[in-house]
């Protein structure tokens, strides 16, 4: 089997890359433009497989997307590749408009174009968030896969449009795919500009760690590796169109999670003061949003899943790959 796999020098991508190389009977090409975000580190080793092969291609070169999709002939597109940071979206949105909407395009145009060439069993799963839902008051039930689309942010509302794009290639062309929304991701090799990180190098560096507002929006915290899992798994529906929300039903407010990484660090490494010192609140950024949070229960039902890491174990993991780590998060913070 033939696996594409778009980002895939990104933090998700690589990890589902690291989680495939260990099935047996897979080819597997990963494209990726590596851009500030790439991380060639996370697969170190791996370019020596056999079945691993890796091309320098943007996603927004259509030529290029077309080139590959038509001589690959993969089974599966699994589709990451994209600009993914928020704040980066607001002071600069058109970035996020080029690679996440046209360079979805381009892949669905490319694999339309090719369609009659490709496996009979191909599926296109295109990795989305849950972002695209809005935002969640205090109270409010989880969102489900039928939750109405009210995008915040330029990155939301980009992920938001090549969702649509999904959905109407495969109404429109026959283009069978999965489109999957997951909540916040974190783990090893996660770059340090996302919160988790940043807060662990910012403590470990001795720099403030800044909390926006008042710290209280809440994530869903789903491991890295859990998503992967979660992804390999629903590549393998029989279904022509359908939708999951991956999440871990493990909700925590933004200043809750910097404490327990904060008070963590304290046993683990303790310093003249503690790093709870640390903690600086800065003003809020624009249309943050208060909360995410998927309800995943179809997706439990349809494959018998479930998150294997809890978040305090999970966080504590985290936490000491990035101490094992540091000097490549403070190389990649330079960037």
């Amino acid at each position: 089997m033939r696996i594409l796999i778009t980002g895939g020098l990104g933090f998700i991508g690589s990890a589902l890359i690291r989680e495939l190389l260990n099935h047996a009977n897979l080819e597997i090409m990963n494209i990726d433009k590596c851009s500030y975000a790439s991380m060639p580190e996370a697969l170190e080793g791996k370019e020596n497989q056999e079945n691993y092969k890796f091309e320098k291609i943007d996603i927004t070169n259509s030529h290029d997307v077309n080139k590959i999709i038509s001589t690959f002939k993969p089974n599966k597109i699994f589709h990451l590749a994209a600009e993914s940071h928020v704040d980066r979206s607001i002071d600069g949105p058109e970035d996020f408009l080029q690679t996440n909407i046209m360079g979805t395009f381009n892949i669905l145009e490319a694999v339309r174009n090719n369609l009659s060439n490709l496996p009979e069993d191909f599926i296109f799963i295109h990795v989305s968030t849950d972002e695209v839902y809005g935002s969640l008051q205090m109270d409010e039930p989880l969102f489900v896969e039928s939750s109405e689309y009210k995008p915040n942010s330029p990155y939301s509302a980009s992920k938001a449009s090549s969702d649509l794009l999904v959905r109407a290639w495969n109404k429109t062309y026959g283009i069978r795919s999965v489109i999957t929304n997951c909540s916040n991701n974190y783990g090893p090799w996660q770059n340090p500009e996302k919160l988790i990180p940043k807060t662990i190098m910012n403590a470990l560096t001795e720099n403030h760690i800044p909390i926006y507002g008042k710290g209280i929006n809440i994530r869903d915290w789903l491991h890295v590796t859990d998503h992967a899992n979660a992804l390999i798994e629903v590549s393998k529906t029989t279904q022509n169109f359908i939708k999951y929300n991956i999440g871990a039903n493990q909700e925590m407010t933004n200043i809750d999670l910097v404490k327990l990484i904060c008070n963590y660090l304290d046993e683990k490494m303790p310093g003249p003061s503690s790093y709870l010192d640390l903690i600086t609140y800065v003003e809020d950024r624009l249309g943050h949003d208060l909360r995410y949070a998927v309800n995943a229960s179809k997706l439990a039902f349809d494959f018998n899943y479930q998150p294997n890491f809890l978040l305090p174990e999970g966080i504590i993991n985290t936490i000491d790959w990035y101490i094992d780590n540091l000097e490549w998060v403070k190389s990649k913070a330079t960037n």
